[in-house]
Order: C-alpha cells, then structure tokens, then sequence
C-alpha cells in the first residue's frame, strides 16, 4: 500500500512587540530598573500597534515581561483583542547588573563597548546576565509558551535584546551578529513555529502590514 504523507501539525504564531518608547530610550541603558514607564510617544505607539493586531485573524493570547513599560504597552493590545495580559518572567529585559541606568554616552567610552558590539556571546555585566544566558532564557520561554498554545497565535511584549536575540536564534544566525538586527519601539516581528523549526515571516514592522502567515 501507498504511504500517506503524515499531516504537519499547523505552527504556532508568535508575534513579538517592543515595548513603545520612554524618557530613556536612545539615552540609557534601563536594564530591569522598576518605575519606567511610557512617553505620551511610546503610549500612542501602543494603542497604534494594539490596533494593527486587533485586525488580524484570531489572537488566542497576550503575554508581556513584568516591567511597566511592557505591560503598558501590552495592555491596550488585550483591551482591543478582549484578552487578559499574562506576565511572564522569562520576556524581561537583559539584567545589565552594575550598568543599570547607564547614560549610553558614556557606556560607549568602556572599553567593553567593542565586545558587547561584536562579540557579545563572550560578554557578561557585571552583577548581571550574559547575553547567552538571555539568549537562552528567551528560547527556553518560547518553547515553553508553544507547547502551552500549539497552533494558536500569541502575542509576547517584550525588549529589544531578547527579541533580538531570539530572532537570531530563529535564523541559524550567530549570537554574536544579532546587533545587526533593528527591532525598533512597538514594531512587530513574527516567527512561526512549527515541527519543522522556526521560520521568520517579518522582522520590526512598524506601520500597518499584511497578516504574516507561513507560505
């Protein structure tokens, strides 16, 4: 008897949002200081991208990193798609320990500033996470949030680094080309994950675009 080809189960859909902009963004490094919040900027950016998913097909769940400026943008994402905004521990920003804070002016005079560029696999903060282990944990929490929602689209607010560095993952690409990558505040970038491994459909759209789905 002929085989039947085996029918590929249908991938989840992760759409991953930078949080909108801050008094600090492009000025400092925040790391996981508490009390940051949304510029009139970044929360306008919010409700922007809020509405551009609220028209796609069906959203089956919210998830954004504990930090206000996170769950601020994430929360008029769950007000326009009816949902709750779930908080997960393992979309929060890269621990940049002792450079918490940091005016970027002057984190660009350290002399790590050239690793931390071009070759951050080998690079840990002092007091705080190496971008391997971020890279890692972010991974880690994906694979977790997939097999909680297999063949359903979710929404996870996070920050530039780790959507960065997940993206890269999803690539093949290495760790240490990930700042390469542009992931602007509120864009959006969705990776579909499926049994045959992850495929990239866009990368920091900012403005209205078409649904991304796997061709």
């Amino acid at each position: 008897m002929p085989r039947t080809a085996r029918k590929q189960p249908p991938p989840t859909l992760l759409l991953l949002v930078r949080h909108g902009q801050t008094p600090t963004t492009g000025d400092r490094l925040p790391g996981r200081a508490r009390g940051l919040h949304l510029s009139d900027e970044g929360r306008a950016q919010a409700q922007a991208v809020g509405e551009r998913i609220a028209a796609l097909p069906k959203v089956d769940a919210v998830y954004a990193s504990p930090l206000e400026r996170t769950r601020e943008t994430a929360a008029p994402i769950g007000a326009a798609l009816g949902l709750d905004v779930l908080a997960d521990e393992g979309l929060v920003e890269l621990d940049v320990g002792e450079w918490t804070g940091m005016e970027l002016k002057a984190a660009y005079k350290r002399p790590e500033w050239a690793t931390i560029q071009r070759y951050p696999s080998g690079f840990t903060f002092p007091g705080g996470e190496s971008f391997l282990a971020m890279q890692s944990r972010v991974v880690a929490t994906v694979d977790r949030l997939r097999a909680a929602h297999p063949g359903q689209t979710i929404v996870a607010v996070s920050h530039a680094d780790p959507i960065r560095a997940l993206v890269a993952h999803a690539m093949g690409t290495h760790l240490d080309l990930f700042q390469r990558i542009v992931v602007s505040p509120c864009s959006l970038t969705a990776i579909a994950f499926g049994d045959g491994g992850p495929l990239v459909l866009t990368v920091n759209v900012t403005g209205p675009a078409a649904a991304p789905v796997p061709s």
